[in-house]
């Protein structure tokens, strides 16, 4: 049964305003849903701690309306290049070439205060959003129609709110996670690391290597990420018996970074010791309690993924809650989150921690046999690896149960000519559940059986001058490629862009939307097949 909205004081209880709960409030604002969202802290922490994003997070931004708002405050991703035991260059992790998959710069690193500025903004600035800062949740009570939440302001005072849902952003050590009782899985990576971030003067930048670079030196690694504008940022490994509070101190910090820089090259930005985890919550829903960013898992840092994470729980979550609150979906919808989320989790960490301890090898022998294995694998040269490849596919969870080779991979983003300028697809299709249809063919069949399933959108695309009456039509011929590779004429997307699958004929795509309304009205079959073509 679902709850009346008339019977609780709101829709959504998001706990946390960081970047995770921004972008989570925006987009239930943005759907119209009635959501309080409360922080403990009443500003911005003014220093950055995440850095990168990509081209997936930044067609989200775009989705929701701020990505111009938050351009200013980002940049290309330089290559990040690997440097073995004796200064050599072994392994350089880029980004895919042009023309970009989903229509952007594929890595980006960002300043993190004023992009978490505008996006608590946006958030903010839908009717049905509240936030109250300087306010934390003291205590949960599960209802079977609601959750009532026990929030206590600056001043001490006790209120109680009942919600729908609670959705925990609030970290690490998130109070959400603990009063729902869910356990953290410990995914075995736990070292300590000095993160130092400088403003350095514009005359000392040249001293700097021009690329990000890991500098695999088994005496002491040190990872060097190249932000915004001037900032640039050291992870330095500590060593046992280092004190990570001493090795704080502004003439510590200084001392590691003497191969690079003096204290007259710029100004000490901030200088944290962290201990790099990796955690993984054993189940992220527990009823009407859900949680998601660092609440969920926490990762090393070496391919700039760990905010990215928080934000894909928040555009996973967004559309499924947005579904069950409406009542267009039953609330088993959410119990794919989990399966989604957590198994792209696991797998992204397992690579990130391959590439880690490759990083953190202390042995000089071993570290010599990694740098030889590493230019082996590249042919006697460096290897060239994208940090695009190394981000997993959905596995499980609401995908089609046809396994095709697209399924659960992010579905390409082409121009699309409109009037004289290009438009990206997203701006013209919207981003709900959409179905594209390969216009290079007749698809008079394949556009009747969409017709039957008004829930999705269907749109034809083909290539510019095709003159193919009412398709869209695309400039660079990344979705006619796609279509090539994939050996198929038709795919439905998901409002966050995964594919939930793919059909090579009328017949299969008749069986995937029959599927897809299925799964969406909770009618899931799992000895649901597709139907056999010829």
């Amino acid at each position: 049964m679902t709850t009346s909205p008339a019977t609780t004081d709101y829709d959504v209880l998001v706990v946390g305003f960081g970047p995770t709960g921004a972008v989570a409030t925006g987009l239930l604002g943005r759907l119209g849903h009635r959501t309080l969202v409360i922080d403990r802290l009443t500003v911005i922490y003014d220093k950055p701690r995440a850095i990168a994003l990509d081209h997936e997070i930044f067609r989200h931004f775009d989705n929701m309306g701020v990505a111009e708002a938050i351009a200013p405050y980002v940049e290309p991703f330089t290559a990040s290049e690997h440097f073995g035991v004796d200064g050599q260059l072994i392994r350089r992790i880029d980004m895919v070439a042009k023309p970009y998959p989903l229509g952007y710069t594929p890595s980006m690193v960002f300043s993190q205060p004023p992009v978490e500025a505008e996006l608590r903004r946006h958030a903010t600035g839908f009717s049905c959003v509240q936030a109250e800062l300087g306010v934390e949740l003291v205590n949960l009570e599960q209802r079977s129609d609601c959750v009532e939440a026990t929030l206590k302001d600056a001043g001490g005072r006790l209120r109680t709110v009942t919600t729908r849902y609670v959705l925990g952003c609030d970290g690490a050590t998130s109070a959400v996670r603990q009063m729902a009782g869910i356990a953290l899985e410990d995914l075995i990576f736990d070292e300590p690391w000095l993160v130092v971030d400088v403003r350095v003067d514009h005359a000392a930048l040249a001293k700097l290597p021009q690329n990000s670079a890991q500098f695999c030196n088994p005496a002491r690694p040190v990872s060097f990420l190249i932000g915004p504008e001037n900032h640039r940022r050291w992870e330095i490994m500590l060593l046992p018996g280092e004190d990570p509070r001493q090795m704080e101190r502004p003439e510590n910090v200084w001392s590691l970074l003497s191969p690079w820089l003096t204290p007259e090259d710029g100004e000490l930005w901030r200088a944290a010791s962290y201990r790099f985890h990796a955690l993984v919550a054993a189940n992220w829903r527990k009823g009407r309690i859900i949680i998601a960013g660092d609440a969920a898992h926490q990762q090393p840092p070496f391919i700039g993924q760990g905010m990215c994470q928080g934000l894909r729980d928040a555009t996973n979550l967004a559309w499924k809650l947005d579904r069950v609150l409406k009542g267009t979906s039953p609330d088993t919808l959410l119990d794919s989150y989990t399966a989604e989320r957590k198994q792209h989790v696991i797998e992204l960490t397992g690579k990130i921690k391959t590439i880690g301890q490759s990083i953190c090898e202390r042995d000089p022998a071993a570290a010599r046999q990694r740098d030889a294995r590493i230019l082996a694998e590249g042919g006697g040269k460096p290897l060239a690896l994208t940090r695009q490849e190394i981000i997993p596919p959905l596995r499980a969870g609401f995908l089609s149960e046809q396994d095709g080779s697209a399924r659960g991979t992010l579905f390409p983003q082409p121009r699309i000519a409109s009037g004289r300028e290009a438009r990206l697809l997203d701006q013209v299709t919207g981003a709900g559940l959409r179905v594209f249809i390969d216009g290079r063919r007749d698809t008079s069949a394949l556009a009747t059986l969409c017709a039957a399933h008004p829930e999705l959108s269907a749109a034809t695309i083909a290539p510019a001058g095709a003159g193919q009456p009412g398709a869209l039509e695309e400039i660079d011929g990344v979705l006619a490629g796609w279509f090539d590779r994939h050996g198929v004429v038709a795919a439905i997307v998901r409002p966050d862009h995964y594919l939930f699958g793919t059909a090579r004929n009328a017949a299969e795509l008749g069986s995937l939307l029959r599927e897809t309304s299925s799964r969406l009205h909770g009618h899931h079959n799992p000895d649901l097949k597709m139907e056999k073509t010829a």
